[in-house]
């Protein structure tokens, strides 16, 4: 049996900023971009792996969230205690550059961790966590 990471979901109040950041300073290619009700989700992911995406998708879409449920989210979403995701990268140093040169709001340099990994840590425009994990 194999079981994969298909899709993985992180909230976007902005999907123009949001599109900016994966797109253009991480480099993944756009899956699906799909407006509904005026809204809009969109599907990135790298392009070397297919199989995995990331829906970036509107926060309080789900009907059945109430509106104080989705005043938590934005308060949530507003401090960057929201979502978070992990990824890794062949080079983390370029791709700390690269997205810093961007604009990305850096909350930590490329850092020894005492439990063995060098990594970083940006927020994306929705206040999301993305922390990068050098590869070995």
């Amino acid at each position: 049996m194999s079981v994969i990471i298909h899709h993985t979901f992180l909230p976007a109040d902005d999907p123009d900023k949001s599109l900016a950041f994966y797109r253009d300073a991480l480099g993944f290619e756009v899956r699906n971009d799909v407006g509904y009700g005026g809204m809009r989700w969109i599907t990135v992911g790298p392009p070397d792996q297919p199989q995995t995406s990331i829906v970036l998708y509107p926060p309080g879409a789900d009907p059945a969230i109430t509106d104080a449920e989705r005043r938590t989210i934005a308060e949530l979403m507003a401090k960057g205690t929201y979502a978070s995701i992990v990824l890794g990268a062949s080079d983390l140093e370029d791709t700390f550059e690269r997205l810093r040169a961007g604009g990305a709001e850096v909350v930590q340099e490329p850092l020894d961790q005492p439990y063995g990994v060098r990594d970083c840590a940006f927020r994306d425009p929705a206040g999301n966590m993305v922390r990068i994990n050098q590869l070995t």
